[in-house]
């Protein structure tokens, strides 16, 4: 019993030695964890990526990372994102998508958050965010942001929203 009792605290002291080590070592580091962990996997000129890991208001959770190498970045169709981007930029549509992952789902509930006077306005603005993948319809008129969307529509608000920007780059 002494043996095993003696292993453990052998091996709970070499755990904790291994996180000492591991912890950042210079105040860039300490801001820049996640961008040092990037560069040690970088085997190209360079790399996006961004994840998050969340808990929204309805209990839902989501976990998400997804990255683009430079190269592929650049060279792509950008013409392409204008759709998507473009359906983020009215803000009718931002408060439908905020109240979506709030929990507000059914279409009356949703009309009534965004202060919107028809459902023909309601349902204009409900196409452009399901047909550009921000939205999708749940059932008979419930609309939810997708799984997949979540981390992404965060991230992009997270770029323009002053108060949740938390570090700058060089």
């Amino acid at each position: 019993m002494a043996g095993e009792s003696l292993e453990r605290r052998v091996a709970a002291l070499e755990e904790r030695v291994s996180r000492l080590e591991a912890e950042p070592k210079t105040e860039r580091d300490k801001v820049f964890w996640a961008l040092e962990g990037l560069r040690k996997r970088l085997s190209g000129p360079g790399e996006v990526l961004f994840t998050g890991a969340l808990e929204l208001p309805t209990g839902e959770t989501y976990e998400w990372q997804q990255g683009a190498s430079t190269e592929r970045l650049l060279d792509a169709d950008w013409s392409e994102c204008a759709a998507p981007l473009a359906a983020l930029g009215h803000p009718v549509r931002l408060t439908l998508l905020r109240a979506a992952l709030r929990g507000t789902r059914s279409a009356a509930e949703l009309q009534e958050v965004a202060g919107l006077h028809t459902t023909g306005q309601l349902y204009h603005h409900l196409k452009q965010l399901t047909a550009t993948g921000w939205l999708q319809a749940e059932g008979r008129g419930h609309y939810q942001v997708p799984a997949g969307r979540v981390v992404p529509l965060l991230v992009v608000l997270s770029t323009v929203v002053p108060t949740a920007i938390r570090s700058t780059g060089e």
